[in-house]
């Protein structure tokens, strides 16, 4: 897992051409003038999900993980708490969906928060649960899913 500010995106570019492309797109653009809603950007290798919801409490929040996604996640506006843990033997609540990319697992995490302007990349083995809070506060983020492996242009992210 990666968390930094957007001002500092260029550390982290030599993690791979995707990624560097996602980090970038983040950069490039104000997602204040953004629809909710899916942007292509490297057809299904690259592409970004603008959401706006109410944050929840801890107690109803489940760690995500993916398999064949990184996931980046931007706070465009407002502030969350994301709990975070690596994989290791967490029970699993929701079995893995592959159209869908996630499972869902049971187990406690360390939150940390997420203010404006802030990024992490959350990897397949670092489980994550976005969007925790007051449910009286609401969040703008952009989430670029970014795929591991893309056969046609190679391995690597």
């Amino acid at each position: 897992m990666v968390i930094d500010r957007l001002e500092n995106f260029e550390k982290y570019l030599s993690l791979g051409p995707r990624i560097s492309k996602a980090l970038s797109y983040l950069k490039e653009n104000d997602f204040s003038q953004f629809k909710a809603g899916e942007y292509d950007i490297d057809g299904r290798d690259i592409y970004a999900i603008v959401c706006d919801y109410a944050l929840k409490p801890v107690s109803e929040g489940s760690l995500e993980g993916h398999r064949k996604y990184v996931d980046i996640q931007l706070l465009a506006q407002g502030g969350e708490k994301i709990g975070f843990v690596p994989r290791t033997d967490q029970d699993v609540l929701k079995e893995y969906d592959p159209e869908a990319d996630y499972a869902f697992y049971s187990g406690t995490s360390s939150l940390i928060r997420f203010e404006q302007g802030m990024f992490g990349i959350f990897f397949p083995d670092d489980l994550h649960m976005p969007g925790i809070g007051s449910p009286d506060e609401k969040v703008r983020k952009v989430v670029i899913k970014v795929r591991r492996d893309a056969p046609s242009r190679g391995s690597g992210v």
